[in-house]
């Protein structure tokens, strides 16, 4: 198959490279970024460099495809002036016109846990216009939105606090929160592009659910803080703090009622009717690269 991925060699996009290459499928990878060029190639697949918001270059990039795969690549949450809903929501558009144009029959879109919501759900609001935008395509067109959990890579964010304190700082985990590895997100975009056929749906991905708790013993024991706790606080108190490192104010109380939603059951309400198996990658293995790049930064 001939398959074109966006989201260059990031954390899903370089396993999800290897694994569609090592199947035997022609691969075009999309990126930003023109340094990229060179590893792509180097993989074994085509680089297809240029800007994202150009819907001609998308358009270029997926033609003569089988399947796609589409999602919105990470941005600066401390950039004063990104309104990130929006840019979300230009993105979607542009991906909409270039499957259009390119007669594209397969489409795998990453969203996220809380796609379905079009309010309540804190900057992810940004892939629920994405999700809606696609599914206005023609019925022809077959997509699945992935909707992965919350990223064990998450838990990087929290190094500060576990290096001056010992603690663990959040407005949720009370309830177990469903982890995932950006590993297991790959195979089942892989499983998905492979199949053509596949209905207009929904898929989960979780590696392992988790109350916060539990997850600071885990990290804990691999650094060797056995007394790492995680200590759940107030909205504005988490609110208050990403705004003083000097996040954008808006994306920080995004994610301020982004996890908020997620220890109300907002959030997860659509997943826990749909869950899914559990992939393979579990937080003890992702401790190991935790304590890799804990140790180096600190």
């Amino acid at each position: 198959m001939k398959i074109t991925i966006t989201g260059s060699l990031g954390h899903i996009g370089k396993p999800l490279t290897k694994k569609l290459i090592d199947q035997g499928h022609e691969v075009t990878v999309v990126s930003s970024n023109p340094s990229r060029g060179a590893s792509i190639q180097k993989m074994g697949a085509v680089p297809s460099i240029g800007n994202l918001e150009d819907s001609s270059f998308l358009t270029d990039s997926f033609m003569g495809a089988d399947a796609i795969f589409t999602m919105v690549p990470p941005n600066n949450y401390f950039d004063q002036g990104l309104d990130l809903i929006a840019y979300y929501a230009g993105l979607g558009k542009n991906y909409a016109i270039a499957i259009s144009k390119a007669n594209i029959k397969r489409v795998v879109n990453l969203s996220t846990i809380g796609g379905h919501l079009e309010k309540g759900n804190g900057i992810l609001k940004g892939a629920y216009y994405v999700e809606q935008t696609l599914n206005t395509l023609p019925t022809e067109v077959a997509i699945t939105h992935i909707r992965p959990t919350s990223f064990y890579y998450n838990l990087f964010g929290y190094m500060e606090t576990i290096k001056s304190e010992g603690k663990i700082f959040a407005n949720h985990g009370s309830k177990p929160i469903p982890w995932v590895s950006p590993l297991d997100i790959a195979q089942s975009v892989a499983e998905e592009l492979t199949h053509i056929n596949a209905d207009t749906r929904v898929r989960y991905v979780v590696s392992e659910e988790l109350t916060g708790a539990e997850t600071a013993q885990i990290l804990g024991q691999a650094l060797g803080i056995p007394d790492l706790s995680w200590q759940i606080v107030s909205d504005d108190m988490v609110s208050d703090h990403l705004k003083s490192i000097g996040m954008n104010p808006n994306i920080a109380e995004g994610l301020t009622e982004m996890y908020a939603a997620l220890q109300t059951g907002l959030l997860t309400e659509h997943y826990q009717k749909n869950k899914p198996e559990p992939g393979k990658v579990k937080l003890t293995d992702f401790a190991q690269e935790f304590v890799q790049v804990y140790r180096n930064n600190h």
